[in-house]
């Protein structure tokens, strides 16, 4: 009797404790610290902003980017500070300048060895992967926990990747399927006792533009508006003169348009399997080549006939990228991962399609200088919000480590936007963004040259072989064709402008640059 009744007496006294502990909170799950929030960024090669929905594009099939940025917050001044793939995946791993992280062109061979975002976020906890395309001209090494990488560019259909193992794997398939898969397989297999911090590099929208089988044709009925400037005369700018990446002159028809292509001796072709074959032979032989010989466009003509073919093929590539965010987004709900994981949309930079009358990147023009960014953290970042700063994507790192509760090393050059996020008071205080691009003479001819951004204004100065500045009145002259430099009404706030450059310049020890504006500032 007596065992029973200290039996009962002392249940009670441990449910009266268990009782009080959670009224006042003495919780041991409760105490602990707060869970860090997983992080997938997803970066896409070339992806033009005004080629998506939610930038205002009403063409473009891009749901499932558009709904990370209606359940998010868009970025509108999301800036790159060297408009080419390589480069600007340095500047992003990094937090810092291309001639700070020593990749200043895509034929360097990146040092894995520095720090990286990667690993400031291993000691926070974080495991760490990257899958797809890296194009950084070295293999990620130690820098990831786990990594699959395509070699150089890789390829759409069929492509290989890179193991840890150092073993080159032909993987069947479309690329951007593949990578998706080859995503979701390590989520499932990560150490789950872990935050996770997963790139998802896409090849998509490279050139040559091949679109997934399933996509072919899938916008032909669309006739794309020509863009006010396609045949721009560039008076005023001498670099653009003399770039070679206009859609007229430097696109090819076999090679970037498969019009009357060699299929046979053709490099993609020869990757793919019999019925992708057959599909891209039926696609670009009997339907696109045929039309071109019917049409037998010239002059004139035969630019804009370019430049709809490339508009079709470049937007049904494009298919496939948002097609495979959504199979992101559709895994991480399944999984019941969405609440606690921010998960951003961005592309390494902007892409000409068709403004200037061009194709490609690397001027510090506004098509290529912007890059898309959109950005969903459940409970953190307000659903709709649209945030207008200019930033740079030196900022990427520092503000994914802010996000993450870890400390900003001082050597990292960008600073964290994760206040313009989050909607803090404070804010972000508006700050120039300084660009510099270097490849020369490379495929394009695109002279190298610096320079500044705000909200309204943008100075450029070309060197080299050319030397010459350029200066822009983004909020009367959003297209860019009026280089004010040499306008008198202008002078007084151009000087401000290179007094602003050089500043730049020194704060960033680009010593080149210095160098050069200490000479050459006053003109």
């Amino acid at each position: 009797m007596m065992f029973r009744l200290l039996t009962i007496f002392a249940f009670i006294g441990i449910s009266a404790v268990l009782i009080s502990a959670k009224l006042f909170g003495i919780n041991r799950h409760k105490e602990a610290a707060p869970q860090k929030p997983n992080i997938i960024f997803i970066i896409s090669d070339d992806h033009a902003y005004q080629a998506i929905g939610a930038y205002g594009n009403k063409i473009a099939k891009t749901p499932n980017i558009d709904r990370l940025a209606k359940e998010g917050a868009i970025l509108n001044n999301q800036l790159v500070t060297n408009s080419i793939c390589g480069p600007s995946r340095a500047c992003f791993l990094t937090g810092k300048y291309s001639h700070i992280n020593g990749y200043k062109a895509n034929d360097g061979k990146f040092d894995v060895k520095q720090q990286m975002l990667s690993g400031l976020l291993s000691k926070e906890g974080y495991q760490t992967a990257w899958i797809g395309k890296w194009h950084l001209g070295t293999l990620p090494g130690k820098a990831f926990d786990h990594w699959e990488i395509m070699p150089d560019q890789g390829f759409y259909y069929n492509p290989d990747f890179i193991n840890q193992q150092n073993d080159t794997v032909r993987t069947a398939g479309y690329v951007t399927d593949i990578i998706t898969q080859k995503a979701t397989d390590w989520l499932d297999k990560r150490d789950k006792t872990k935050p996770f911090f997963l790139v998802v590099g896409e090849k998509a929208t490279h050139r040559e533009w091949l679109p997934d089988i399933q996509d072919l044709g899938a916008y032909d009925h669309v006739n794309f508006p020509i863009p006010a400037t396609f045949f721009d005369d560039y008076d005023g700018r001498e670099a653009a003169k003399e770039q070679y990446m206009s859609i007229a002159k430097a696109m090819e028809l076999d090679r970037d348009l498969k019009v009357n292509v060699d299929f046979e001796n053709f490099l993609l072709y020869k990757r793919m399997n019999k019925a992708q074959r057959e599909a891209f032979s039926n696609y670009y032989i009997q339907k696109v080549t045929k039309d071109f010989e019917a049409k037998k466009p010239s002059g004139k003509e035969l630019a804009i006939w370019k430049y709809q073919r490339y508009m079709k093929d470049y937007y049904a590539t494009a298919n496939s990228l948002d097609r495979n965010i959504g199979k992101m987004l559709d895994y991480l709900d399944k999984k019941e991962l969405s609440q606690n994981t921010i998960v951003i949309y961005a592309s390494d930079q902007g892409f000409y399609l068709g403004e200037h009358g061009w194709f490609d990147k690397r001027f510090m023009y506004e098509e290529s200088l912007k890059t898309p960014f959109v950005i969903r953290y459940p409970g953190k970042i307000k659903a709709g919000s649209k945030v207008n700063n200019v930033v740079a994507n030196i900022d990427w790192a520092p503000t994914l480590l802010d996000m993450a509760g870890g400390k900003i090393p001082m050597d990292i050059q960008g600073r964290s936007f994760w206040s313009a996020l989050n909607g803090s008071k404070t804010g972000l205080a508006e700050k120039p963004v300084y660009y510099h691009y270097y490849e020369y003479p490379g495929p394009h001819l695109v002279h190298p040259h610096f320079g500044i951004r705000t909200s309204q204004y943008k100075l450029i100065r070309f060197y080299g072989k050319l030397n010459s500045w350029e200066f822009y009145d983004l909020k009367n002259d959003k297209h860019e064709l009026h280089n004010l430099a040499a306008d008198k009404k202008y002078e007084a706030l151009l000087k401000s402008f290179k007094s602003k450059l050089l500043t730049a310049a020194q704060e960033y020890k680009d010593q080149d640059a210095i160098k050069y504006l200490t000479l050459q500032v006053l003109e």
